[in-house]
């Protein structure tokens, strides 16, 4: 157990940013008017994007500071090296949210709230969608379900795709420390997996979603789909030797009853 985690937690925002440059203005102010110091990662964006980001960094220098990957590594690789920051800056918690505006920023005090009442748990935004979201992309998102509520022997994880969440930083730097997750769009969804399989809790926090401002998406759908289905081979041979272990876990939560 983290002493660290019996206080308050101080949460620091991590934004990948890859080529968002006309909606990360308004998402950095929208996080900033919740007094969140906020990390920007640059990951190998456009010379368009890199201007505007090191223009909000210098006219907010005391609250945001700016990262630059020479290259892009994808969105994981850039949450990884936000999240890493924020752990040797002295955060305990990062609060994650997309760069193009389809997270909902008035939910950052019920994501706070929720981790100040559970902060050994990821708190992990759990979708309500408007009519802006792609038919094809929210069914093609209940396979990925499915896989995790069976990688994960429950249906905790009700949505691993929501890029809204908050996790505490000395767990998720052990695990990553330990294990390589995926760099692209499969990261959400495995290091939510892996986290379980470690013990945390993934408690949801509903949140309003849509599609996006900018009307720029990064999933490339060969390549992420392909990548997609490998992590959840690999979740699921990795799973197997687990399997008594995550059964009896979920039956001594459910004899003890909410997390405190």
């Amino acid at each position: 157990m983290n002493d660290a985690l019996t206080i308050a937690p101080t949460t620091a925002a991590v934004i990948p940013v890859y080529n968002h440059e006309h909606a990360i203005g308004a998402v950095v102010d929208a996080v900033l008017a919740h007094g969140l110091h906020c990390v920007l990662v640059d990951d190998g964006c456009s010379a368009a994007c890199a201007q505007v980001l090191r223009e909000i960094a210098a006219a907010h220098p005391q609250q945001v500071t700016l990262l630059v990957h020479a290259v892009n590594q994808g969105k994981g690789g850039a949450v990884i090296t936000g999240l890493r920051h924020a752990a040797r800056a002295g955060y305990s918690h990062a609060l994650q949210i997309d760069a193009d505006g389809q997270h909902d920023a008035a939910d950052i005090p019920r994501f706070l709230a929720a981790s100040l009442a559970a902060p050994r748990a990821v708190i992990n935004g759990k979708p309500v969608y408007d009519e802006s979201i792609p038919k094809g992309r929210l069914y093609a998102r209940y396979l990925t379900h499915v896989w995790v509520w069976i990688n994960t022997l429950s249906l905790e994880i009700s949505d691993s795709m929501c890029g809204f969440r908050v996790y505490p930083l000395a767990p998720v730097l052990k695990l990553l420390d330990s294990v390589r997750i995926g760099r692209r769009m499969d990261f959400d969804t495995e290091i939510l997996v892996r986290l379980q399989w470690r013990g945390l809790r993934i408690l949801d926090q509903p949140t309003r979603v849509h599609y996006p401002t900018d009307g720029v998406s990064h999933f490339k759908v060969w390549l992420d789909n392909v990548l997609i289905s490998r992590m959840h081979a690999r979740l699921f041979f990795g799973m197997l030797p687990r399997s008594p272990l995550l059964l009896a876990r979920k039956l001594g939560r459910a004899l003890a009853g909410p997390p405190r």
